[in-house]
């Protein structure tokens, strides 16, 4: 190495080719004089040739081969242990997670939710080994190429490409961490506390714990209001804590989808607040035999959204809250003044046939009727006078509200007989002329029915 005067500074040589030039400039911004300046340039080039030289010598090549061999070797056994550890693990867990959520899928008689979720956890833990994988795959190319001087650049672009956000987003674990940890603790008091609300509710429902005026099916939907105002509250509380609560695209998300569950979900939130209003007036029970519109059936279940009931024909209808709240309901199954429900029905007789004793008739109908009480006593009522009859309306009372339409129809069903055995024609629901015969059964049926042709045949 030389260092020469030059027209320009201070001209640095190797074997008399110029290498580069040191300028005042270079001096004046360095802070160094010139001469130092160039003699520390003119070692730096002199470091630069001989470990080029020496990267390109006969026992560096040897030392590239020997490295690249040493991490072929490990990649090779690293695979190898993944192949293993994908043949095995995955399926282990999977059949560790079926096992475990077997006895949920039971619960519930359904099978395919253990099945399903081992599948799951099957496909995740491969999706893992495949990602770790292919890093290694990537690293592996790195550090073969780094063992070589001509490759040695390329490998550093390749592993700073890939190190470098990694990197980058351990340091942003690492400066998120305390906002993790406030994270967990949130959740963790959280949890504590609505386990104790639930504890409380328990005795409660057990009757360990008393509240004075307060119904048992209120107990769990007030653990789940009180239980989504605390998760609420931590929301809140934990908002600060989230990664990019305090950017301006994170907080204009969060107004948004604000504005899009507002507009969006008005009849969702007066079913809500309606299934509250029906839970806790009392007015409908799990159990109770309602009518609403047209539909009569017994509650089988209250939710915040919808009530479930099964119809007398066992249809299973679902009834939004707000319906529910705002329609008239009937409930058969609520006692009043302890006397029960009141049936009635109605039959039309001329004017011919003795008031007393269709009075008579109708009483004895409702006394062989099961499930009408016998006291108090059932009662007839004339409801109306009409051009051809007189209505009169039999009333029984009976505490069997479930079990009306079969009370019904034997009601029906003994009037008729009743009529018939004291030969009165019953007039409903309409009436033209005075038969020459009345039209009662001349005889008891002998319990035979005839079979057509084509049966006989048969």
């Amino acid at each position: 190495m030389r260092i020469e005067d030059g027209s320009l500074g201070k001209h640095i040589l190797a074997d008399d080719r110029l290498m580069t030039v040191t300028t005042q400039a270079d001096s004046e911004f360095e802070k160094m004089e010139l001469e130092v300046l160039a003699e520390l340039q003119a070692e730096a080039i002199m470091q630069a040739i001989l470990i080029y030289r020496a990267d390109r010598s006969d026992d560096a090549r040897i030392n590239s081969v020997v490295a690249a061999f040493v991490w072929t070797v490990v990649f090779i056994a690293l695979v190898a242990l993944m192949r293993v550890v994908r043949d095995r693990l995955p399926d282990r867990i999977a059949a560790s997670v079926k096992k475990r959520t077997t006895g949920v899928g039971q619960a519930t008689n359904d099978m395919v939710n253990s099945t399903a979720m081992a599948a799951l956890v099957r496909y995740l833990m491969r999706l893992v080994l495949l990602i770790f994988f292919l890093f290694l795959t990537y690293y592996y190319l790195s550090f073969v190429l780094l063992a070589f001087a001509e490759t040695k650049p390329t490998a550093q672009l390749l592993i700073t490409y890939l190190t470098g956000p990694i990197v980058d987003v351990l340091k942003g674990f690492g400066a998120y961490l305390p906002n993790l940890i406030a994270l967990f603790v949130i959740t963790a008091l959280t949890r504590f506390i609505i386990k104790g609300v639930r504890l409380f509710f328990v005795n409660v429902e057990a009757g360990t714990i008393r509240l004075d005026d307060f119904e048992p099916t209120w107990v769990w939907p007030t653990f789940n209001i009180i239980r989504v105002i605390l998760i609420s509250i931590a929301v809140v509380i934990s908002f600060p804590y989230i990664p990019g609560s305090e950017s301006r695209a994170f907080q204009g998300l969060a107004i948004l989808a604000g504005l899009m569950v507002s507009v969006g979900s008005n009849s969702v939130i007066a079913n809500a607040l309606s299934g509250l209003f029906v839970i806790y007036r009392r007015s409908t029970n799990i159990g109770d035999r309602i009518k609403i519109g047209g539909h009569i059936g017994d509650v089988v279940e209250i939710k915040l959204m919808e009530t479930i009931i099964k119809s007398i024909k066992n249809e299973l209808i679902s009834i939004p809250n707000a319906q529910l709240l705002n329609s008239e309901v009937i409930n058969y199954s609520s006692r009043i003044d302890g006397r029960g429900l009141l049936l009635h029905t109605m039959v039309g007789i001329g004017y011919e046939e003795p008031r007393d004793k269709i009075e008579a008739m109708l009483v004895e109908a409702a006394n062989r009727t099961k499930g009408l009480l016998k006291s108090p006593e059932p009662f007839v009522l004339i409801n109306a006078l009409a051009d051809y009859a007189i209505n009169y309306q039999i009333n029984g009372y009976t505490t069997r509200g479930s079990s009306m339409p079969k009370t019904m129809s034997n009601l029906h069903r003994n009037i008729i007989d009743v009529f018939n055995e004291n030969d009165v024609q019953i007039m409903t629901p309409s009436y033209i002329a005075d038969p020459a015969i009345a039209k009662i059964p001349d005889a008891p049926w002998n319990g035979v029915l005839k079979k057509s042709k084509t049966n006989k045949k048969r």
